[in-house]
């Protein structure tokens, strides 16, 4: 007698290919090199090996990662350099500017912050192509998938 979940295959164990020897060496060089080279080493990776879908998610997991990076350490620099032009003093007092002094450790504080964020993921994730896996970021990680092509599960 059948069950009724017999031979059900559900959504979320979608069949992934998968990756060779090769392509888990590209993977991980995507993530490790990064924190060298920045977005230039996963962009050559995916340059190269462009027709692997498993190189390719996970290079561009980096070069999105990156792009977030960028704009929202942008953000973060114009709010400081607006804060520190509010926070000047008068031209002829004899004060320091208070907005260079509050502003500037706490941007410091948060780049390197990020660094150290990027720095675990690129870690953690590296491990994780080496082993084969399709493991997304935490935020970039669907949508670099959408455009790879790949539906994780």
């Amino acid at each position: 007698m059948r069950t009724p979940t017999e031979g059900y295959v559900p959504f979320a164990t979608a069949v992934l290919p998968e990756p060779t020897s090769d392509e888990k060496t590209l993977a991980v060089l995507a993530h490790a090199l990064q924190l060298i080279s920045g977005f230039i080493a996963p962009l050559i990776i995916l340059l190269i090996k462009r027709e692997s879908k498993f190189v390719r998610f996970h290079a561009l997991q980096v070069l999105f990662l990156h792009i977030a990076y960028f704009v929202i350490m942008g953000g973060v620099l114009a709010l400081c350099l607006i804060g520190v032009l509010v926070f000047l003093p008068a031209m002829d007092a004899k004060q320091p500017p208070i907005g260079l002094f509050v502003l500037f450790p706490l941007v410091w504080l948060g780049m390197m912050g990020a660094y150290v964020v990027m720095l675990v993921l690129a870690i953690v994730f590296a491990v994780s192509a080496g082993r084969g896996e399709w493991a997304p970021y935490p935020i970039v990680g669907r949508f670099a998938a959408k455009v790879a092509g790949v539906t994780l599960p």
